[in-house]
This record gives C-alpha cells, sequence and structure tokens, in this order.
C-alpha cells in the first residue's frame, strides 16, 4: 500500500530502534535519508538494502512535490534522519503536510528522541514541559530568554557543544543563577552524561570543561513559591 512512513533512528546505540521499524524500511520502495552516508552505517547493520535518496533542510523545498507523486503513483516511502524522529529538530514537516494535504496516509512509529530520555533523567516534572528546540543563534534570543523567564513548565533546549557555556551563562542571567538544570550528552552512546546543578554551576563546570557531542538542556520551571 503507497504511504508516507517516518520512522525514527538510534540516537546513539544502533540497538535503539524497533523491529517494526527495521521490517518497514526492507519492505518500503525508497528511503528518504537526511545523509545516506550517515544512514548507511544502520542501514548496512540490519542488512537493509532499500534505494535511499537525500532529503534534507537544502532540498526539501524541492523534493516534496516529486516524493508525493511517487506515493500517489502507488510507492511507499520511508523517511529517516541522522537520529532520532523526522520533523523533531530535523526535516519532515514540510513532506508530511504536502503528503497530507495530498490525501496520502502518514504513519509515523514509536521511538528514539533524544530530549526524553534527557527529561526524565533530569529528575524534574515530566507532567507538563515545553520542548523549545533549538534557540535562535542570534535575532530573536534574547526575546525568546525573556519569554522563558517566567514559564511554569519544565523547559527542553538542543544546544551545539560549541555554544553550551554561552548558553549556560544566558539562562543563568535570565533565568536565575540558583535556577536548577541539567545538560545531558551523548544520549544512549558509551560516553551518556548528565550534569546536574545550578544554571551558575554548569556554567562554571562547561566554561572550564569543553563538551563534544549531541547536547539536551533541561531547565526546570519557575518556582511558584
Amino acid at each position: 500500500m503507497s504511504k508516507l512512513y517516518i520512522i525514527p533512528t538510534p540516537v546513539g546505540n544502533l540497538e535503539d530502534i524497533t523491529l517494526r521499524a527495521i521490517r518497514i524500511l526492507k519492505e518500503v520502495d525508497l528511503i528518504l535519508a537526511e545523509d545516506t552516508r550517515t544512514s548507511s552505517v544502520l542501514l548496512k547493520k540490519y542488512e537493509i538494502t532499500t534505494h535511499a535518496e537525500s532529503h534534507h533542510k537544502f532540498n526539501e523545498h524541492e523534493a516534496v512535490i516529486p516524493v508525493r507523486d511517487r506515493i500517489l503513483s502507488g510507492e511507499s516511502v520511508a523517511l529517516i534522519s541522522d537520529a532520532g524522529t523526522p520533523g523533531i529538530s530535523d526535516p519532515g514537516f514540510l513532506l508530511v503536510r504536502t503528503c497530507v494535504e495530498a490525501g496520502i496516509e502518514v504513519e509515523t512509529l514509536p521511538g528514539a528522541t533524544a530530549f526524553v530520555p534527557a527529561l526524565v533523567n533530569s529528575g524534574f516534572p515530566c507532567d507538563r514541559f515545553c520542548f523549545e528546540g533549538f534557540l535562535p543563534i542570534k535575532k530573536g534570543r534574547q526575546t525568546k530568554f525573556k519569554e522563558l523567564s517566567a514559564e511554569p513548565r519544565t523547559m527542553i533546549f538542543y544546544e551545539s557543544p560549541y555554544r553550551l557555556a554561552k548558553t549556560l551563562g544566558q539562562m543563568a542571567e535570565y533565568f536565575g543563577e540558583e535556577r536548577k538544570a541539567s545538560v545531558s550528552r551523548e544520549i544512549s552512546k558509551i560516553h551518556d552524561t548528565t550534569h546536574r546543578g545550578t544554571l551558575l554551576e554548569l556554567f562554571n563546570w562547561f566554561s572550564t570543561h569543553e563538551p563534544k557531542g549531541e547536547i539536551v538542556i533541561v531547565v526546570s520551571a519557575l518556582s511558584k513559591e
């Protein structure tokens, strides 16, 4: 049956993929990968020989219509990103919207997403939270911090290791130095670590200990006291 499948892929450990995801990746006519070179490691491990083409933020606007037409002609297509669930700070939204508008069935599989284990591991309340993804690098950055300074829910951010210390310093400035937070890096990989403390403590630590790998920052909600 022609359909678009959204397939989460491991954020670290290659064993963090479901049996159904592997089966579908073998059965579809085409795999769209954010980077075919990166995805080839996963595909090779599970002996997935389905043809793969690139689908990333630089070509997705031109690619969505041809992909839509291929599905309408009877093909089944799976979209994967380098790591995690497509559409969550990765390409995917535009293709899903295009297919939905065309009446194409879209099926998203449950699976790996970096912010979920980071949130649970933080020790902060998980019943209400907001996911902010990557903060603006320049324009709108200070405005965003001001807006979030009174956020009553646990906050989750993705960040580059090269900007981590700077971001923690700005968070300490806008959210308060004593606001509790956690920094998780390399989730599910060999060097998976989580540091917890106040924003000031974390800023001081990462100012002298340069991190590597993917970063998730979890910041506690504004205290009601």
